[in-house]
């Protein structure tokens, strides 16, 4: 099922500013813009983690944010499952250890769901230090993915692999969002990646939108 977004804030970091009033349904929505555009900054705000100047921020039938009414629910209980761009993996954890650690899913058949979809069961007693930067990155989705989230915020998932790395993670991305229909809020810079992965595109630019809605309608140099 799409998840309907709405994002209707401004944010003031120093001198630059980000102000969206977007409203999305759809399963996986891209943030996408060059380098300094605010994408991972909307996505922090998604998440809790930057609290905007003033607007709205609903997912689904939940107000996460709203200045007008004094709401502002903390990221704890917020149910975002966000992976940043370093992974933020327990190097002392194996693998089994680091998808399960704070995991509201505590049934054995979703764990092996999950660890199926990302092709990670041959990797559960492995420490993350013998892992690939391909597998690191889908053991971290695994984990957010077993806190139950309503949303995947994913920041640059793809971004520290190589090109070889990148083609085998995005079929497991892909596999997430058809076959487990967690909607995502997905942040990239390359135009490949979002038009394999997003049914609705909103590019930035200077903290603003420039251009949104279905791939192939909006302008990926």
């Amino acid at each position: 099922m799409p998840l309907s977004l709405t994002l209707d804030f401004t944010l003031q970091q120093g001198a630059f500013d980000v102000e969206l009033h977007e409203h999305v349904e759809a399963n996986a929505i891209a943030l996408f813009g060059r380098s300094g555009a605010g994408k991972t900054t909307v996505l922090d705000v998604v998440a809790g983690l930057r609290r905007p100047r003033e607007g709205r921020i609903v997912a689904g039938d939940s107000t996460l944010f709203e200045s007008d009414r004094g709401i502002d629910v903390p990221a704890r209980h917020r149910r975002m499952g966000y992976v940043p761009q370093d992974v933020a993996l327990f190097p002392h954890l194996n693998v089994r250890h680091n998808v399960t650690y704070g995991a509201r899913h505590t049934r054995g058949d979703t764990l092996a769901k999950v660890l199926a979809v990302l092709d990670l069961e041959a990797f559960l007693e492995r420490r993350v230090d013998q892992l690939s930067g391909g597998e690191q990155k889908r053991a971290a989705i695994a984990r957010a993915l077993m806190a139950d989230p309503r949303m995947l915020l994913l920041d640059e998932p793809l971004s520290a692999l190589d090109v070889a790395l990148q083609r085998r993670v995005l079929p497991h991305l892909i596999r997430v969002r058809n076959e487990l229909g967690i909607p995502m809020l997905y942040v990239s810079h390359q135009a490949e990646e979002v038009r394999a992965i997003a049914d609705w595109v909103i590019k930035l630019d200077g903290g603003r939108v420039v251009a949104a809605g279905p791939p192939d309608e909006v302008e990926l140099p």
